[in-house]
Order: C-alpha cells, then structure tokens, then sequence
C-alpha cells in the first residue's frame, strides 16, 4: 500500500455544509491552470467531463497530458477492459511528475465511484472523486493543490447540485452546435450484469423547468441539437410524482425557438409507450432514430439478465415505432456469452438481428462485473466460444449495415453541419442526417446550417454526398 495519508472531502469540509461547499468551490479560480481531461465511456460520461471543465473557472483546456498541470481521467466501469485501461493510463500519465513535480492527477467518474481509496492504493494519483460528487471538484482539487490526498464517493447529496452543469463554451473553439443535457440519472433496474445502480446510484429525476432553462441557454449559446441523456432516458419522470412524462418533456422541448434537432439516450422497453411514440411522430425537431437495447434475442437469457422486457414486447414496439415513423433508425446493445448462453440462445440473438435489421449495434463478450449477480452465476461461457460468437454476430450486422448504407445513395438527406470533416478540414465539412448517420462532403457552410446533400458514396460507417441546396 502506498504511504499516503488519505483526506476524505467530507472531513476537509466538515464545517461546512454541502451548500456552503458547492458555493465557496463556484468561487476558487484556476487562473492559468491548464487541464487535460481523458474521457472513457458513454454520454454521461462525456456531459461529466465538460462539467468538470466547466467548474474549473479560469482553467485552459488542453489536448495533451504533457502540457497541463491537472490531469483527470474520468472513467467508465460497464465493461472490465475500459476499467483495467484506466491504472495503466494513470500510470502513464504519473510519470510526467519526472518532469513536472507539481502535477496533480486523478480519477472521476464510474471507476472512482465503484473502488474509491482503492484506487490509491495502485496508482499514486491525488484524488478520486464519483460520479455525484462531481460538483465539489473545484474545492476538492483547491485541498489537491495544497499537497493533501481526497477521495470522495459519496452518493447522497442535493439533487439540484447533482445536476449543476455550467456551460463550459469558453473553453471551446465557439463552432459547437451540438451538446448534451442530462435529464435523469441512475437506474432502479438492477439488471443482473450492471454495475450503474452502484455507480450511479438510484434513479433522480431532474426538473423539467430546469430543463427548459438549460437548453434555452445552450440554444442562445449557439447551440442548434440536443441529446437528452441518462441511463433510462425515456422512463424521465416514472418515478417522480408530479413530474412530467417524457413524452411531455419532448413537446416542451419541441416549442423551444432556435433549435432544430432533438435526441435521446438510451432508452429502455420497459418505458416505450403509445404515448412516446405519438411524440417521437409528431414532434417535427426530434430526430428519425431510436437506440432501444435488446442485450440478447433469447427469452431465457433476459430473464436471467433481469431485463424486464420479452422478445415478443420488444417486436411489438418496433412493430408500433416503425408504423408510426416509417424511416425510423433503430440501433440496440447485445451482450453474447452471458452466463448460461446455450447455442440455442445465440440463435435466437441471430434471428433477431436478421429479422429487425437494426441499422446499427453496439456488441460486447459478457464481462462479469463486481459486485453483480451475473459475476457470481456458476455457468460462466468460455472466452473462446464468446470471442467466436461475437465475430459471427459482428459479421452478419456489418453485412446489414453495410446495406442500410447502400440504400442512401441517390437520396438528398438535410445535415446539420458540424464543422471541419476529420479529412480534408480545409476543403471538406462533416454533419449527420437526421437518422444519426455521418455524411462528409465538399464545401464549407457554417457550422449550425442545414444543408441538403444528395448522397453519391456508402461505406461502413459514413456517408459522401454532395450539396443539393440550402435550407437553413
């Protein structure tokens, strides 16, 4: 074990309330301190690091680790590789300190929040901070910078400072037309394979009126799409008496002058409703695209997962969503070579993939997790059989999605410009249709237009098209 003393924020602050702490922290500058941020995982993940960059008043953004004089890497713990990644990124970064003897590094994030000190005792970093208690890291790192050790993974604390999430534009190159908003946080669900109620505590729900208010400031802020984001996205407001349903919060959101494009993220059966999909149809500004995970095909192994959905439910919500927005994309997570998974199982996953033909998948081997029901399961697959079933799975939707592609070219498709193309930045511009598929091409309108392309080349995972006409 490392010989560091270990200061928890609670004690450093302990004459202090949480709002005194959040008030005093809102009040430190970081004037010229340069800040590297290394993001691992979902969009909850990605909206926490902007916080983060936010709350850092004064601070400068970086692109590299050598240059900055705080490091942070905030980190995702839904799978064990990403988990693992993490130690051996810290440990690359802890020896910048040869060089640099006043950098201070830490952990944020799911990571942090599921091992805590134990974090410490493998890495020599200054800080582990969870996932709610992101809103102390100025005053957390203000102690850091004083020479002292904190960890903090405590979960109960006000929801209003739980959601806080300044808009960090300062820091970014002013040619942002998309963001992310967070609605809702954590997961009652319990799914046998997932550590999210224990990283991200139980469900809150935010306030649609504050909301509303964010993205009207995101929206003056130059701002043009949103994506609505937490671990159940859809259920917003299930579990919140006096709340709104999600399908009202969309209308709201659809009034909102200056935006043009809604999205969510992710969303769970359980909550797919008549009443959402009437939304999702009628609601001009949210977006043809819905990712809905499946994780398996196979009834027996979603009542082993503790999913609380059936395949049959499952169809018939496609069935609904599809008659409703016929050019709705559809994209799913699958999970193969979870504990029990017979031949049979996976069949059953095959089938479904080839009968829905999901635009897209975002696929993985069964990674047992701590803590969770399925890590203890007895019936845990060979890594040979899993490794083998997810390349025939991965095989047969890249076939699929390659012809999804394939039936774009010749359409005109409305972009939302983003900026720069990753190829080609001085000639050429990049967006996404409203379906979510990445189309690059020739020109350079303002980011935050809409422009018409007429789509001429396919590939696996972007478009090429040309510009047809303005719109916006």
């Amino acid at each position: 074990m490392l010989n560091k003393k270990i200061y928890r924020e609670e004690i450093i602050s302990r004459e202090n309330n949480r709002s005194d702490i959040s008030e005093n922290a809102s009040e430190e500058s970081f004037e010229g301190k340069k800040i590297f941020v290394r993001t691992f995982g979902c969009q909850m993940n990605e909206k926490d690091s902007e916080r983060i960059i936010g709350m850092l008043k004064g601070g400068i953004a970086v692109n590299s680790p050598e240059e900055a004089d705080i490091i942070i890497l905030n980190t995702c713990a839904v799978r064990e590789k990403p988990e693992h990644k993490v130690y051996s990124e810290a440990g690359k970064y802890l020896k910048i300190r040869k060089h640099k003897k006043n950098l201070k590094v830490g952990v944020t994030g799911c990571v942090a929040q599921l091992k805590g000190s134990e974090i410490i005792k493998k890495v020599d970093v200054d800080f582990v901070v969870g996932t709610a208690a992101l809103y102390k890291i100025p005053n957390i790192i203000k102690e850091v910078l004083k020479g002292k050790v904190v960890v903090d993974t405590s979960l109960d604390v006000n929801l209003s400072d739980r959601f806080e999430s300044p808009i960090p534009y300062e820091f970014y190159n002013g040619s942002r037309v998309k963001a992310y908003v967070t609605i809702q946080e954590g997961c009652n669900q319990f799914c046998t394979f997932c550590v999210v109620p224990m990283t991200r505590g139980r469900e809150i729900t935010r306030p649609a009126s504050d909301i509303i208010r964010e993205i009207v400031e995101l929206v003056s802020s130059g701002v043009r799409e949103v994506t609505l984001i937490g671990q159940n996205v859809n259920g917003y407001g299930w579990n919140t008496p006096g709340e709104i349903s999600f399908a009202q919060l969309l209308r709201q959101i659809n009034k909102i002058d200056g935006l043009y494009r809604i999205r969510f993220t992710t969303s769970n059966p359980r909550y797919m409703n008549d009443e959402l999909i009437d939304a999702m149809a009628e609601c001009d500004k949210v977006c043809e695209h819905l990712h809905l995970p499946v994780q398996s095909g196979s009834n027996r192994t979603l009542k082993k997962m503790g999913r609380r959905h059936t395949i049959e439910e499952y169809y018939e919500i496609l069935e609904k969503l599809r008659k409703a927005i016929p050019n709705c994309a559809i994209t799913t997570d699958i999970i193969v070579g979870f504990p029990g998974e017979t031949d049979q199982d996976f069949e059953e996953t095959m089938n479904l993939i080839k009968t829905i033909r999901f635009d897209d998948i975002f696929s993985f081997k069964f990674s047992p997790r701590p803590g969770t029901i399925a890590s203890r399961m007895t019936d845990q697959i060979p890594e040979d059989i899993k490794s083998e079933r997810l390349r025939i799975l991965q095989a047969t939707q890249d076939e699929i999605t390659k012809q999804i592609m394939q039936s774009y070219i010749g359409k005109v498709e409305e972009i939302l410009v983003e900026g720069p193309a990753e190829r080609n930045q001085e000639t050429d511009s990049t967006g996404r249709t409203r379906t979510n598929k990445v189309v690059n091409f020739k020109g350079n309108p303002k980011p935050g237009e809409i422009v018409k392309i007429k789509i001429t080349e396919a590939f696996r995972n972007s478009l090429r098209g040309e510009i047809a006409e303005n719109v916006v």
